[in-house]
């Protein structure tokens, strides 16, 4: 079996509703991607071999507040603000540790 091209895959849902309908895109999921992948480049965790950071569209899963996947493992977080982001960063992609109190 082939190694995975990235270690982790990890996407955001950016997904933007109709105004007032719920959507991860309200809670700023646009800005806290774009802040993963400055953390995933400042750490030298980007690229083949390592991390991929990704925006998605709808992943159904609206009514969790934000939400990101990491595969291969298919572990759902969500978050409120960059620190969480962070936390998911650190423990997760660079230490492969889960942040339980950030799943769902």
């Amino acid at each position: 079996m082939n190694s995975p091209y990235y270690r982790y895959h990890v996407f955001f849902c950016c997904n933007q509703r109709a105004t007032g309908e719920t959507c991860c895109n309200n809670h700023g999921a646009a800005a806290m991607r774009a802040h993963a992948k400055d953390r995933i480049k400042a750490l030298g965790l980007d690229g083949p071999g390592k991390v991929r950071i990704n925006s998605a569209g709808c992943m159904g899963r609206c009514d969790d507040g934000p939400t990101v996947v990491v595969y291969p493992e298919g572990v759902w977080y969500t978050y409120v603000d960059a620190q969480d982001i962070d936390e998911i960063v650190e423990e997760h992609l660079a230490h492969g540790r889960i942040v339980e109190r950030l799943r769902i």
